[in-house]
């Protein structure tokens, strides 16, 4: 029952929070000892608001991952690139451009985000934005903060989330892959 005088009253209100209009997409790749390139794009809209597989294939991966992947290769033999479960990440254009340059994928199961140490890292570049010193009111300013909150970003907390994972591994296939 709603009663007049109470419209005001700090005890009957629920606060809500308006999502800000102004997004970007974020694609990042973290290596033990190492973050790699930051790539920040204007979030496109429409339906899903992912970017396709040509777009990923030029704006992040030839653009931007593949001089990082060299160099790291070089350095690190064995490693493979683990991706999420985006369209554009499994598709064929995408497979057959990492195939061509000899990237290894390591195998990430679907709807299985906690096996993969960089959404630790999303939460984390999330939570430095919201504690920015002033909300971002543009596109240019939201760029800004991401780079900024990643640069700052220590790498020995992100070693942390990529340390757990042997743990978090191991804890899935005592559940048979199901919740732990």
């Amino acid at each position: 029952m709603h009663c007049k005088d109470e419209e005001y009253d700090k005890n009957c209100l629920v606060p809500t929070f308006k999502q800000s209009s102004i997004r970007v997409m974020v694609w990042a790749c973290i290596l033990k000892g190492k973050k790699g390139p930051l790539v920040v794009l204007k979030y496109p809209e429409g339906k899903g608001g992912g970017i396709n597989a040509q777009q990923y294939q030029e704006l992040v991966l030839e653009a931007e991952f593949l001089d990082f992947w060299e160099d790291m290769k070089s350095v690190n033999y064995g490693i493979a690139f683990q991706q999420g479960g985006a369209p554009s990440h499994k598709a064929k254009m995408t497979l057959k451009g990492l195939n061509d340059h000899k990237i290894g994928i390591f195998p990430h199961p679907p709807s299985s985000p906690d096996l993969n140490p960089i959404e630790c890292v999303w939460r984390k570049l999330k939570k430095g934005i919201r504690t920015w010193s002033h909300h971002p009111s543009s596109l240019h300013e939201l760029k800004v903060a991401v780079q900024e909150v990643w640069d700052a970003m220590d790498i020995a907390d992100i070693d942390k989330y990529i340390d757990w994972m042997d743990d978090i591994v191991k804890a899935v296939l005592e559940a048979n892959g199901g919740h732990t």
